[in-house]
């Protein structure tokens, strides 16, 4: 009962982790039961039986919060689970002996990257652009063969890879790649039960992980957006790291004080990266807090001259047009013509007068037209 509580707060621990990191579910869960004495296959069959549940809860959960991208789930999910379900096939045909060493050197391998990864400042801008399925594809394919052949690997492969491209929010990033996983967890679990039967996957432990992984799936939906990926990335990487290294070092042969000496290169190492994350962390958000206040402090700049709009001209206003004689029951006085009498009474609106600013034969035939209605 005991190992059972304590598995179950491995699941929700490892949880936690992954929904805030978008990786390290299976490299947390497989490598503490490596280091329990189970064995790499049904180590990773359990884990990934138990994924089912936990990614589902993820998916839904990061739903809720906006935080996945579907055209991206739908382009990496297919891909993953073809290479999930070889890397099960492969794992489920070689040898415990054989396939303990290659999962503690990939679950070693992909805990260095994450310590490597997180001590470095993070991408904060995006690129231009949308990520295509000639980049979708491999990535997912690649990624499922790991996460299966490895017992996790995942996230650690798509997630930083999305991350670099720099084509998509961080949350969205963790979103899509969590939820996606559902698929490719499914497809190992398949893989296994058919390379391993029902006797590879260890029931009770598939339920504790799951247990714990559905109590913590939506907290990490929304610690992803609070929670320092840079600082928790590089202590997630340490412990996978260290828990490895013993079975690299057993496979090996590797015995006396060499243990020690490796050990205690690897806890500097550790401490190390986890001050450089540290470091970068203050660094930009002392960065984001200048941009800020820059923003803030800065008035709203003025329309220049250059920019403003060109002042239209004031409106010319109409000139009252008065009753006409013909109107008003008097006769044409004159120099004015019957036909205008005329027009006025009928409501149509004489032609307007060209002036002497604007033209000078127009004044002219004016004046002729006077004088004949003058001499009629």
């Amino acid at each position: 009962m005991r190992k059972l509580l304590v598995l179950a707060l491995v699941g929700l621990a490892a949880q936690l982790v992954d929904g805030s990191l978008g990786m390290a579910y299976g490299l947390t869960s497989s490598t503490l039961l490596l280091f329990a004495g189970v064995a790499p296959a049904a180590a990773s069959a359990s884990v990934h039986l138990a994924e089912i549940g936990t990614t589902l809860a993820a998916g839904v959960s990061h739903w809720r919060f906006g935080n996945v991208d579907w055209r991206v789930v739908g382009r990496i999910a297919l891909p993953g689970a073809i290479g999930a379900f070889a890397g099960a096939t492969f794992l489920s045909s070689i040898s415990t002996e054989a396939a303990a060493p290659w999962m503690a050197a990939i679950l070693f391998t992909l805990g260095a990257y994450l310590l490597v990864r997180f001590s470095r400042p993070l991408r904060a801008t995006r690129a231009a652009g949308r990520l295509r399925s000639r980049f979708l594809a491999p990535l997912g394919l690649v990624a499922g063969f790991v996460d299966a052949t490895g017992g996790g690997g995942w996230g650690p492969v798509a997630t930083p890879a999305l991350l670099v491209s720099g084509r998509m929010e961080p949350r969205k990033v963790i979103g899509s790649v969590d939820t996606s996983e559902f698929v490719v967890a499914g497809a190992a679990s398949v893989g296994f039960l058919i390379g391993l039967g029902t006797e590879g996957f260890l029931l009770p432990t598939v339920a504790a992980l799951l247990i714990g992984g559905l109590i913590a799936a939506p907290i990490a939906a929304w610690l992803v957006r609070i929670v320092p990926a840079q600082l928790l990335g590089a202590v997630i990487g340490g412990v996978i790291v260290l828990t490895n290294a013993r079975t690299l070092l057993s496979a090996g042969g590797v015995s006396g004080s060499a243990p020690v000496v490796v050990y205690a290169l690897l806890g500097v190492a550790w401490v190390v990266a986890i001050v450089l994350a540290v470091r970068a962390l203050r660094r930009t958000r002392r960065a984001r807090a200048t941009v800020e206040a820059a923003l803030a402090s800065t008035p709203p700049a003025s329309a220049s001259p250059a920019s403003a709009p060109p002042a239209s001209a004031p409106p010319v206003e109409a000139a009252p047009v008065s009753a006409s004689p013909a109107e008003a029951g008097e006769p044409a006085r004159p120099g004015e013509s019957v036909g205008s009498a005329e027009a006025a009474k009928s409501g149509q609106v004489p032609e307007p007068v060209v002036t002497a600013e604007t033209s000078e034969p127009a004044e002219a035939a004016e004046s002729r037209k006077l004088a004949a209605a003058v001499e009629g």
